[in-house]
């Protein structure tokens, strides 16, 4: 598999959603002061809402983000660098109606982030859900999708990790919404159902990456010159 430059831009664009994701999440978390930021107990939404206070009449918590916009800005990065890659890389990954509709929903997974950090869950609660809903709905069901892409496409060539990935998010987008922690706090499940979308695009760049660059055609004049 040779890799010409719009795809190696794709695929760069993909390795570097998930480190501004997790980057940001640390860095905004560790500003939290009475009470500290807890990966187990708050949510994800809680770095970036706006305002101070008691959140969410179903799992009380006290939110207090001072560094909101650091957050709400590197979620809107993430879906810039997801999307990016994914059409970057759109015809390169394979064709077919299953690998278009796995595509199309992972693409509105990625729209779901930037409506998630436009629209902060204390400012507007029903736009910021339906990202959520976007996320870890509709584009965690793209990535299960992927999965069973056909052996012949490029995308069909990492099937066990496409498929480990939409498995473990659909599963924890399924414990999130029941509230159930297992172990981890609701906050852990929460991550679990929305960060192997990341993390396999991760993966899945610096696969391709890898992958040597595609050498230009030579012409006949230019081969007969030769």
């Amino acid at each position: 598999m040779n890799l010409n430059r719009t795809g190696r831009l794709g695929a760069l664009c993909w390795v570097a959603a998930l480190p501004v994701f997790l980057v940001a999440s640390l860095v905004t978390g560790l500003r939290w002061r009475h009470p500290s930021y807890s990966w187990a107990t708050h949510n994800i939404s809680d770095l970036g809402n706006v305002h101070c206070g008691i959140w969410d009449s179903s799992r009380p918590r006290h939110v207090c983000s001072p560094w909101h916009p650091l957050m709400n800005a590197a979620v809107l990065a993430t879906a810039v660098l997801l999307a990016a890659g994914l059409l970057l890389t759109w015809r390169m990954l394979g064709r077919g109606s299953l690998v278009r509709s796995a595509q199309t929903l992972l693409l509105l997974g990625t729209a779901g982030y930037a409506l998630a950090a436009a629209y902060p869950a204390d400012v507007d609660e029903n736009l910021h859900v339906l990202g959520a809903f976007l996320i870890m709905g509709l584009g965690n069901l793209g990535l299960l999708l992927a999965g069973f892409a056909p052996g012949t496409t490029l995308l069909g060539r990492w099937r066990r990790l496409t498929l480990a990935a939409g498995l473990t998010a659909l599963a924890g987008t399924v414990l999130f919404f029941a509230q159930q922690g297992v172990g981890i706090g609701v906050g852990g499940m929460e991550r679990v159902a929305v960060l192997p979308f990341p993390l396999w695009a991760c993966c899945l760049g610096v696969l391709l990456a890898e992958a040597p660059a595609s050498r230009p055609r030579r012409t006949r004049s230019a081969a007969r010159s030769g």
